[in-house]
């Protein structure tokens, strides 16, 4: 059974489908899924476009990440 992305389309940064944070002040809005999440269990170059904020880059920045990135130094704190 094929399961629907329900994160497939692409939000605005002021409404991402989740926010994760790290301790060391960096945050991902995701504003795109994509792949669902079994499919994306199984692929290690799994990744999601996001807007990134850092120290480094206050007003933030947008683009792919690999989502193993994300999920080893930060934690979901929205949904």
């Amino acid at each position: 059974m094929n399961t629907k992305n329900l994160c497939g389309k692409t939000r605005p940064k002021d409404n991402p489908y989740e926010v994760w944070r790290s301790s060391d002040g960096w945050e991902w809005r995701v504003l795109k899924k994509y792949q669902t999440p079994e499919k994306e269990a199984a692929n290690p170059y799994a990744s999601w476009f996001c807007s990134v904020t850092s120290p480094f880059c206050p007003l933030g920045d947008t683009g792919d990440t690999y989502v193993r990135d994300i999920k080893r130094q930060a934690t979901k704190v929205s949904v």
